[in-house]
């Protein structure tokens, strides 16, 4: 078994999960909740209560979990004892949300009001605010009661506003956790330790330094099981208006005093507010829509959207480059260049912030080329930063440059495994931490600014550049980054 490392236990809470026999649920939250529990963080008197409609007993939920677990927890973080543990902790109760007769079952028990009581809605977000009601109608919100909302948070401005004000007539802001596990990654969190404890990056952290920012976030797999719903989101509202857009904020930010719940969330929203509104014809000049043809993925035949989508025709966008500007003293005139797709080359999301060149070539006759330093921040997969350096390679008879890497790999440098984005979310918000957790006017801001291209893209002339699975996306990416002079890193 992986090398467990100590870690400090949470307060006993009553975890309720809405569509616990969902995908969410058995692929993600069950496995983080039970690594959690091997890792000493569950007090004994923790409580795991599915919600859904499978007409389940609280033994063949369990069965169904038991049979689950060795699909998404590493055969070697497996335990016997932990899981025999673990499934003692579950229970599953059969209810329809619209029907009131299905909810005292659940009251039932829910019968320590001290506890902490965490509601984690892994549902439809046009149920988010029926739930929230219920909940209150059966007195089941307390005051250290907590709601977790998956994205997305409405599919436009007017939608998440709904959301809110449907969640936020019953539940404090405070209490209210719209996750995006992105921001729970090691690498996301250690970004704000790296600019903010360690004094020689913060005085190149500008226009001044920084010639421009890419983020990333490629996946080699198509929209699969997710067609349905993936057919009346597309690229933008499932990947930029939260993930990249929050990468974005943690890059571009303003040092906060201290790095507090509210500190970090009010500096991002300060990022948000900035950026240099893309509307109109500008639309097409700043952003590009793909969407994956046939090709090859790892050398295996894929087939294209058209063939994946559940409507023929579909003109949904799986892929978006976007030209960002954040229009703020610091970054004045530094572009930031944001790229997502499906069934693309690779998996891969990651951060590069690249240097300005040197200013004078002082090796004149020198062999090799010397590029300007970059920044790499990976996020997935083997998390960890690189620093590409120039460098004199070694040997006599002149100078040779050469571009080399000072490598950060987290599961090397600390030798242990690091804990899943969920696992580290999860915990925070038993703990009531909302520093990696978006808030309303974040989201709203971020709605805000995706929705003229939204707008513009709902022409009827509109169609996303199709692109051949297993490659980088479509040319017109390329141009959009090239005709500043750059180009992507790959």
């Amino acid at each position: 078994m992986a090398e467990q490392h100590s870690a400090v236990p949470v307060a006993p809470c009553d975890f309720v999960v809405f569509g616990g026999t969902g995908d969410l649920a058995v692929r993600k939250l069950l496995p983080a909740l039970y690594l959690r529990d091997r890792d000493g963080q569950l007090p004994d008197a923790t409580r795991i209560v599915a919600v859904s409609r499978a007409g389940l007993d609280d033994a063949g939920y369990r069965d169904k979990i038991r049979g689950e677990l060795p699909r998404f927890v590493p055969a070697a973080e497996l335990d016997d004892a932990v899981t025999a543990r673990f499934l003692a902790r579950l229970s599953h109760v059969s209810l329809d949300i619209d029907d009131p007769l299905g909810w005292p079952a659940l009251a039932d028990r829910l019968v320590d009001d001290e506890k902490v009581r965490v509601f984690y809605l892994a549902i439809a977000p046009g149920l988010f605010g029926s739930v929230s009601h219920r909940l209150a109608e059966h007195g089941l919100v307390t005051a250290s009661s907590r709601l977790v909302l998956e994205k997305p948070i409405g599919h436009d401005l007017a939608s998440a506003r709904e959301v809110n004000d449907a969640v936020g007539s019953v539940f404090e802001e405070h209490q209210i956790f719209r996750i995006d596990h992105y921001l729970g990654k090691e690498t996301v969190q250690n970004l704000l330790v790296t600019r903010f404890a360690n004094t020689f990056l913060e005085p190149l952290w500008n226009a001044s330094g920084i010639d421009h920012v890419q983020i990333t976030a490629s996946e080699s797999l198509g929209v699969g099981s997710r067609g349905g719903y993936y057919d009346t989101s597309g690229a933008l509202r499932d990947m930029v208006q939260n993930h990249l857009l929050q990468l974005l904020c943690l890059v571009a930010m303003e040092p906060p005093t201290y790095v507090d719940r509210e500190t970090v969330r009010d500096e991002k929203l300060k990022v948000l507010q900035a950026l240099r509104p893309i509307t109109g014809p500008d639309v097409d000049r700043s952003v590009v829509a793909g969407q994956y043809g046939p090709g090859l993925v790892d050398g295996v035949a894929a087939a294209s959207y058209q063939d994946d989508a559940e409507r023929l025709g579909s003109t949904t966008e799986t892929f978006v480059a976007i030209k960002a500007e954040v229009q703020n003293w610091r970054w004045a005139g530094v572009p930031f260049y944001l790229r997502t797709g499906k069934r693309m080359g690779r998996r891969c999301s990651e951060i590069v912030v690249q240097f300005k060149a040197v200013p004078h070539a002082m090796f004149p006759g020198s062999e090799g080329a010397q590029e300007p330093n970059r920044l790499v921040i990976r996020l997935q997969p083997e998390e960890g930063m690189r620093l590409l350096m120039t460098a004199k390679e070694p040997g006599p008879g002149g100078i040779r440059l050469r571009q080399v890497s000072l490598n950060l790999s987290y599961e090397e440098t600390f030798q242990r495994r690091s804990p899943d984005a969920y696992e580290r979310l999860l915990m925070d918000v038993v703990r009531g931490n909302t520093t990696l957790f978006m808030r309303r006017d974040e989201v709203e801001a971020a709605w805000a600014w995706v929705e003229p291209v939204l707008d513009r893209w709902s022409r009827p002339e509109h169609a996303p550049r199709p692109y051949p699975a297993g490659t980088s996306g479509p040319s017109a990416a390329s141009t959009l980054i090239e005709r500043d002079g750059r180009a992507w890193h790959e």
